[in-house]
């Protein structure tokens, strides 16, 4: 992860202080109000956390996201207000070595209703180029180094709605039946999502795409693809003058046709990549967050033309 991005543990510390200190200001009918309401309070670290909340939690829960629309998950910055207000969450939702101020800031709010999404699947350390045969060593997502992006393979992605769904019944087991009800609801529709991949680029022209973002470490692996990253996980990150000349063999060699960008970051270094290797410019959405730009409204809509990006640029049969 691009060291630029990530907040000094001292200032995430001292922003905890800050906000417990605003938190013990607060009227205690306010916490009050907050805890007797009919709805369980949820706090989601970003949208793939949110979507899994909302679709599994329905109408027993009340979910607001750390990272609003439009926001690059890995700059987030939390306000005082926003690091003490974790205390006050009734179930807190995130996915440790994503965002390092989220990590922090639950660590130091003592916040005990916490559920961390990497402890339930396997992460796995994933570098530029990932997939084809050569697949990454799976390790447990504690150590340094793990691929958090487990949300782009929709069969992960199912296994950690698994787990949310078991928490939620545990944390508000008047509601199980409906948050067991809900969890095989969406599970039987990331089922759906994987078979439509797994059918839809069985057969294509090449196996090999470039992306700004090394953010499709997963789904490549899980559906026989090779992602070739420009320069690692930063999608703005400058290419060195070496890997261009690597990417522009890559491309001749494998066929490749499209360089893709994101929708949260400049697509200026894949236009630059696109120009100097003859290929042409797609996006790929890592659904970091959904915005105007995004192509749907949620994760499944997005994930879906994900696929026909892919489907379009590998040449599909």
């Amino acid at each position: 992860m691009n060291v630029r991005r990530l907040i000094p543990t001292t200032a995430v510390a001292g922003a905890v202080v800050l906000g417990l200190t605003a938190l013990s200001a607060c009227s205690a009918s306010d916490a009050a109000d907050r805890r007797s309401g009919d709805k369980l309070n949820v706090v989601a670290s970003f949208y793939p956390m949110q979507f899994l909340a909302e679709q599994i939690g329905g109408k027993h829960v009340s979910v607001t996201t750390l990272t609003k629309p439009g926001v690059e998950p890995h700059d987030l910055e939390l306000s005082p207000r926003e690091v003490g207000g974790l205390s006050d969450a009734d179930y807190i939702l995130y996915l440790k070595g994503l965002q390092p101020a989220v990590d922090e800031a639950i660590k130091q709010s003592g916040a005990k209703d916490s559920v961390d999404a990497a402890k339930l699947t396997t992460l796995e350390d994933h570098g530029a180029e990932v997939g084809g045969e050569e697949h990454a060593h799976e390790h447990e997502g504690e150590e340094a180094g793990a691929d958090p992006h487990i949300w782009l393979d929709p069969v992960k992605y199912a296994q950690v709605a698994k787990g949310v769904g078991a928490s939620l019944e545990k944390t508000d087991p008047d509601h199980a039946a409906d948050y067991r009800k809900n969890t095989d609801a969406l599970v039987t529709k990331l089922d759906a999502l994987d078979a439509a991949y797994e059918n839809g680029l069985k057969n294509t022209t090449t196996k090999t795409f470039i992306t700004t973002h090394s953010a499709f470490g997963y789904l490549a692996e899980r559906y026989g693809l090779t992602q070739e990253g420009i320069a690692g996980i930063d999608p703005e990150a400058e290419p060195s003058p070496a890997r261009i000349s690597d990417l522009h063999a890559i491309a001749q060699k494998e066929k490749v046709t499209t360089v893709f960008f994101e929708t949260l970051a400049s697509d200026r270094t894949a236009k630059t990549v696109a120009h100097d290797t003859g290929l042409r410019t797609g996006v790929l959405d890592p659904l970091e967050g959904i915005t105007g730009k995004s192509a749907g409204d949620d994760y499944i809509e997005v994930m879906e033309s994900n696929l026909a990006a892919l489907q379009k640029a590998l040449g599909a049969k």
